[in-house]
């Protein structure tokens, strides 16, 4: 295991310091996103809503064309290349200081992002649902997003069965980070995938255990924002999950997590900033 944490990204040639945690905006081109805050479709409702998270503090929009909720339905890839597409262009025109991540697991949906003006891939398949992928973004030398999954978004939900929960997810991410790195991406962040092939009590556990994932010496992405384990959990709708999204997050920051992935961005940005505050007072 690395011991050291990379905390900093090449993002179009410039690094980008993650000392203090990200927040990074979901924006779903998407009908069937699981949260319906988080989808828009129009031109006008991508610049409305990226507009309002830049007003936030977001520092890096998450573009998303595939619903990879439990048993979403498929989209065809050239479909979900023209989604994604129609959000990174005007993104691009109106805020070019905006970092943008496109949420995908097809390498073709990837180069067409990147080659649009997209900066980083995040791919919540971890390289499993496309083997032209870990090739195509050392290629295309922008930051990763590795993320723990099994199966696909229709049969995640019966993939949950570890031998060691902690343990077996490490040993994949890294021995795919090591690919990673064989290949030439130098920048990646580990995901360990809540909500992806995994239980509410394996959620929870992971959440527990976040700290360890600091070992394998990249920054940890932590992506929890009004999942089911939240809602479910507390006998209330993902609509209604604000705030259990803060608690966990708090104690994602608290437990070393970089980057906070959310539909919330004014709240993400608050809980960092006291994050931060008080560990001000702890060193």
């Amino acid at each position: 295991m690395v011991q050291v944490n990379k905390k900093t990204l090449n993002i179009r040639g410039r690094m980008t310091n993650l000392t203090a945690p990200l927040v990074m905006g979901i924006l779903n081109i998407t009908s069937d996103s699981f949260f319906a805050g988080s989808r828009v479709i129009s031109n006008g409702q991508i610049l409305d809503l990226a507009g309002e998270m830049v007003r936030e503090g977001v520092d890096i929009i998450d573009i998303g064309g595939y619903s990879t909720r439990p048993g979403a339905a498929d989209v065809d890839v050239y479909e979900e290349s023209d989604r994604v597409e129609s959000a990174v262009a005007p993104l691009n025109k109106y805020f070019p200081e905006l970092i943008i991540s496109v949420d995908t697991f097809r390498s073709v949906v990837a180069r067409r992002a990147v080659e649009a003006g997209a900066h980083i891939i995040n791919d919540v398949s971890g390289g499993n649902l496309d083997v032209e992928m870990f090739d195509t973004v050392a290629e295309l030398k922008v930051p990763y997003v590795l993320m723990h999954m099994r199966g696909t978004p229709q049969t995640m939900n019966q993939m949950t069965v570890y031998r060691h929960l902690v343990t077996d997810i490490l040993t994949d991410l890294k021995q795919k980070a090591d690919v990673l790195r064989s290949k030439g991406v130098a920048d990646i962040l580990i995901d360990p995938g809540f909500g992806f092939a995994k239980t509410t009590a394996q959620n929870f556990n992971l959440m527990h255990h976040l700290s360890e994932f600091q070992l394998l010496g990249y920054p940890v992405l932590v992506g929890i924002s009004r999942k089911a384990s939240i809602y479910k959990t507390l006998n209330i709708t993902p609509e209604e999950a604000l705030n259990g999204t803060t608690v966990l997050n708090t104690i994602a920051l608290q437990n070393g997590a970089s980057v906070l992935r959310v539909h919330d961005v004014k709240a993400a940005v608050e809980a960092v900033k006291l994050y931060l505050s008080t560990a001000n007072f702890m060193n």
